[in-house]
């Protein structure tokens, strides 16, 4: 019987970050997957990053992650969102080539040391009388043992495509489900339930008008995904087309909603409200005249374009009705049809914040299995999932972020405090501390932990060190600026009437409209700065004012989260409490006062009734320390 510290189940965007995490780690890893020819497939849309998303690929790799190096060696087109608005919720997003994508991955796990591959499917888990697992049984090499599990299923577990009246067991197109660990899930304690989502027909690039269609190239002055990198790796960038939908679109599929698996009852589950097929489109959105489509190259060496935005559960004949019927597409050819797929998920307000589930030990998800939609969702739970199920094989205590340090924290928080009915997705609005939470700053806030956990490799510190040389250098010297000290007259519009020559310019660059990148033009130091830091200066000088205000407001949240409640613990002994307050308590099992503070319907007066009972009893344990990051001193990890 094979043994290992840790084995990972899946190797999708999750499974794929656990398992390099764990190996990295130095704990013996296998990786089980159905298919290693499909290693962090992009099954849906080609591409990583977007609206807090970005974010969250930065923050993978601040910590020592994988998915931005992988990304930034295999784009072919590099945009960033949001750039009319502030840069706390600008966005980084690539298009993948995504065969190059999964093979670069591949190799990355290969290559890795302490790390194995196994290609058969998991049919149970091999859980003690304690409700400890401790391996997992497959179809083919039989049992294997293991002190830690992290399963990252996808949508595997149970998966249902539909297309139009038409079903189909399957994971992903073409691939067989996950049916027997499904099964056993449901014998188990955790509770299961049924979400869906979907994707778009993939078309023949050869037989689209691209002449006909709006173009939209690459952004310039492009700052890659990873911090290991000064430039883009990527040999050749190519451009999107932009198409949209017309009235005879709509009245297509309106003739046939009936069709739809969606609109015709085939399907209960809850699909994602934020990225809605095109029938939902239509339905919720009938004042809409058209709605726009990103035709999206899926590689550089296939004529495959994958039509972003018409995701569709119709039947075959009418999604060929409805896409020739769409400017540059009257003659476009299907190669794959799209369909919506049902999954089973496990309800994430098991877990504990180290994503370990509450009912079986040493058992921890990762990715859709959790309720998430997304690759950046996934791998960042794959890797804090991969993380800290090393960590417990070596008997140090779990990595936990708090909201106020990394969108991770934010996104693993939201799921075990406030659970998802629907497929959860990150935004910049779910993070309270986006100011701080920025792009630019995640291996400020992440970078010192991941080394200190051992994740972050000598080389990509050495260049960490030195980006904060370089940033500490700017900063010493904008402080040290002086209006006088410029050889530009700035405009007068940006001038006050109590400016002079000894006004700083730390001053200046706060006021609206004033460019960093003008001023270093009229001073030889600040040009001696390479552009990224120049940016990374202005941005902290312009929301210098605002982060102090933030930090104030951070201290009480951070003061909950360190109040350990103890597990199992009776909220009925605590006065004041309504039955319903107790009967979500006890369902959610907070950690600490923190969660407890986030779960719908809690309300303050309750936290402060819990918080005066826990220190009466004296039943608090030790304060837990978050392992996370101070920029005033460096991290503490517990060994």
């Amino acid at each position: 019987m094979s043994s290992y510290d840790v084995i990972i189940v899946g190797g999708g965007h999750a499974g794929s970050e656990a398992a390099l995490a764990s190996a990295k780690l130095g704990a013996r890893t296998v990786l089980i997957t159905m298919s290693l020819d499909h290693i962090a497939a992009m099954s849906c849309n080609p591409a990583i990053g977007g609206t807090a998303k970005g974010h969250l690929v930065k923050e993978i790799d601040a910590l020592g992650g994988a998915m931005a190096k992988v990304i930034d060696h295999t784009a072919i087109q590099f945009r960033v969102l949001n750039k009319r608005r502030g840069p706390a919720i600008w966005s980084s997003r690539a298009q993948a080539d995504m065969y190059a994508y999964s093979q670069f991955m591949k190799a990355l796990i290969e290559q890795q040391a302490n790390l194995s591959l196994i290609q058969d499917s998991v049919d149970e888990l091999l859980v003690d009388g304690s409700s400890q697992v401790y391996g997992v049984k497959t179809k083919v090499f039989g049992e294997i043992r293991s002190h830690a599990t992290v399963l990252t299923t996808g949508t595997f577990l149970s998966g249902l495509i539909h297309i139009g009246e038409t079903k189909i067991p399957s994971g992903r197109a073409s691939e067989q489900p996950s049916l027997a660990l499904a099964k056993f899930l449901k014998t188990t304690k955790l509770r299961l339930g049924r979400l869906k989502t979907g994707t778009p027909p993939r078309l023949d690039g050869r037989t689209i008008h691209f002449d006909q269609l709006e173009k939209q190239h690459s952004d310039q002055n492009i700052i890659p995904f990873s911090f290991s990198h000064s430039h883009l790796p990527a040999t050749k960038l190519i451009p999107m087309y932009l198409s949209h939908t017309v009235s005879s679109t709509h009245n297509i599929i309106r003739d046939n909603l009936n069709k739809s698996s969606l609109y015709s009852g085939q399907i209960d589950a809850l699909g994602p409200r934020y990225c809605p097929s095109i029938e939902d489109k239509i339905v919720k959105f009938p004042s809409r005249e058209r709605h726009q489509i990103f035709l999206e190259p899926v590689g550089l060496n296939t004529h495959e374009v994958y039509p972003n935005g018409i995701s569709t559960s119709l039947p075959l004949n009418v999604q060929k009705a409805m896409i020739n019927s769409i400017p540059g597409l009257e003659k476009a050819h299907i190669r794959k049809p799209g369909y919506a797929i049902e999954y089973d998920f496990l309800d994430p307000i098991q877990l504990k914040a180290s994503l370990e589930t509450q009912y079986l030990k040493h058992l921890f998800l990762a990715g859709q299995i959790n309720g998430t939609t997304g690759y950046e969702e996934a791998a960042a739970q794959g890797l804090m999932a991969g993380i800290n199920a090393a960590r417990l094989c070596q008997g140090s205590k779990p990595l936990v972020l708090p909201r106020s340090q990394a969108y991770i924290g934010v996104l693993i928080d939201d799921l075990v405090t406030k659970g998802t009915q629907e497929p959860y997705r990150m935004f910049t609005s779910r993070a309270e501390h986006r100011l701080h939470l920025r792009e630019d700053n995640a291996d400020l806030r992440l970078t010192p932990l991941g080394r200190a956990i051992g994740l972050v490799t000598d080389k990509d510190y050495e260049l960490f060190l030195a980006r904060k040389t370089l940033l500490a250098q700017g900063h010493e010297l904008i402080n040290r600026l002086r209006l006088g000290d410029l050889n530009w007259d700035l405009a007068p519009d940006i001038l006050r009437d109590k400016d002079n020559s000894g006004t700083q310019l730390k001053i200046i660059l706060q006021r609206k409209g004033v460019s960093i990148t003008d001023l270093a033009k009229q001073n030889q130091a600040l040009a001696e700065l390479p552009s990224d830091i120049l940016q990374r200066l202005a941005i902290e000088i312009r929301y210098h004012p605002y982060l102090e205000r933030e930090k104030k407001a951070t201290s009480s949240h951070i003061d909950l989260d360190k109040i350990t409640i103890p597990t199992d613990f009776n909220y009925a002994l605590v006065g004041g409490l309504s039955k319903e307050i107790i009967e979500k308590l006890t369902r959610h099992q907070p950690e600490n006062l923190g969660q407890a503070s986030r779960i719908s319907a809690i309300t303050p007066a309750s936290i402060g009734q819990l918080r005066i009972y826990l220190k009466h009893k004296k039943s608090v344990r030790a304060p837990y320390q978050h392992q996370g990051y101070d920029s005033n001193q460096q991290p503490t990890v517990s060994k």
